[in-house]
């Protein structure tokens, strides 16, 4: 109930005093992680390397970059544009499941057709599991994207043939089973087993990303 719609997010980010939009669209986007960084993260069983933690930081400054340039390009071809992870109203809450936010990336990028979801709560596009992802709301009517997944899980084998547990024996924090994922486990991990790769990385951030390598 949190999370709020693509008109809401738009409505609280205008400054102007302008009727709600009749219509709106979300534009989603995937970006791939390099090849260079994937093999080196595939090596690894305890911790991401240092160019992954390089690619969760910076690649999310470049991404928070990405979605201010194309709020500029919207509103100045005259619509009205916003970037809700960019936003004051963004918030992230932690509930007895985890953390969650009035805004995810992830379930954006399904809603607009750009793949679905894993055992272990990633996102499986068409270029992978190792990605970042982004989005825009404006009140350009752009004409939607098909959505051909079967379901949210539908690129999971898991969920396909029940065969696929790559991601349960590569999470080193033991927060991947056949059940889901367990959130609080992760988050745990990485903020306080390898905490510490935060000062030795000098990254705000340094994730983990082994569930999104070598499965």
């Amino acid at each position: 109930p949190t999370h709020l719609t693509p008109r809401e997010a738009l409505i609280k980010a205008g400054k102007e005093d302008k009727p709600a939009p009749a219509r709106v669209s979300v534009i989603s986007w995937i970006l791939p992680i390099t090849e260079k960084t994937r093999k080196s993260n595939r090596a690894e069983t305890l911790q991401p390397t240092r160019i992954w933690a390089y690619t969760r930081h910076y690649g999310e400054i470049f991404n928070n970059t990405l979605r201010d340039y194309v709020v500029g390009l919207l509103t100045g071809m005259g619509y009205r544009a916003a970037a809700p992870m960019s936003q004051p109203y963004f918030q992230v809450y932690t509930g007895e499941k985890g953390r969650y936010s009035n805004w995810s990336e992830r379930h954006i990028a399904y809603a607009a057709g750009l793949g679905t979801f894993s055992l272990s709560d990633g996102f499986i596009s068409e270029r992978g599991i190792a990605l970042r992802c982004g989005s825009v709301v404006t009140d350009a009517v752009l004409p939607p994207s098909p959505r051909s997944a079967s379901g949210p899980y539908a690129n999971c084998r898991f969920y396909a043939d029940g065969m696929c547990k790559a991601c349960i024996a590569r999470c080193p924090a033991g927060a991947i089973t056949e059940k889901g994922h367990d959130k609080i486990r992760c988050d745990e991990y990485i903020h306080k087993d390898i905490g510490h790769l935060m000062a030795e990385y000098a990254v705000s951030e340094a994730g983990c990303g082994l569930c999104q390598t070598k499965v």
